[in-house]
């Protein structure tokens, strides 16, 4: 049985509310070139569970602007990276509905497009969940505990975090025993693939 990290949905939103409106100088800002805002959600992930998956192409992870996976910044590519079926590194979730959505949890939004363009972090939610209680921050357009309500939209998807799979080669927590995911200063680095330097 592949061992699971446990998601620090508490370090995901912290991060959320730090930098909702300023730019971690740690990662380049996506603004001007098509938006931040799922670089943004992936940064709140990557605090969250401080694994990433170095597979090219396929793969979840930064090392520069240049040099990233499309799931990092890319809506849909996020999507289907983080409701994958294979028990790859790196963070993993489910779609479903806002009732099972909690702080740390993504929603993303098809406006009036073909197809799914933004991605908040959910920082709120309220019991029972609606749209007016389930509070967001987000870059390109950015926001911090917005309402999902003062959004227009055509469509709207929950993506629910599970926890992150471990790096290969790493051993996640031994059953029953808890752990955290490495909480990493607000501004560091993301690590380099491994392999050759």
């Amino acid at each position: 049985m592949t061992r699971v990290i446990p998601y620090n949905r508490q370090a995901a939103v912290a991060y959320a509310h730090k930098w909702a409106y300023s730019r971690n100088p740690a990662f380049y800002d996506y603004e001007e070139i098509g938006g931040d805002c799922t670089n943004f959600a992936s940064q709140c992930l990557y605090a969250g569970t401080g694994v990433m998956n170095f597979t090219p192409v396929f793969g979840w992870y930064y090392i520069d602007a240049n040099n990233k996976a499309p799931a990092w910044t890319g809506v849909e590519y996020f999507y289907r990276f983080l409701t994958r079926q294979e028990q790859s590194p790196g963070p993993f979730g489910s779609s479903t509905t806002l009732e099972q959505m909690e702080p740390g949890d993504f929603v993303q939004f098809r406006f009036q497009k073909e197809v799914f363009s933004h991605t908040p972090i959910i920082v709120e939610i309220g019991q029972p969940a609606t749209l007016e209680n389930t509070l967001v921050a987000a870059h390109s357009y950015d926001a911090d505990w917005r309402p999902l309500s003062t959004y227009f939209f055509e469509e709207i998807r929950f993506l629910h975090v599970l926890g992150a799979y471990p790096p290969e080669g790493a051993a996640g927590p031994e059953e029953g025993e808890k752990s955290k995911p490495p909480v990493l200063p607000q501004n560091q680095m993301p690590p380099r693939p491994p392999g050759p330097s």
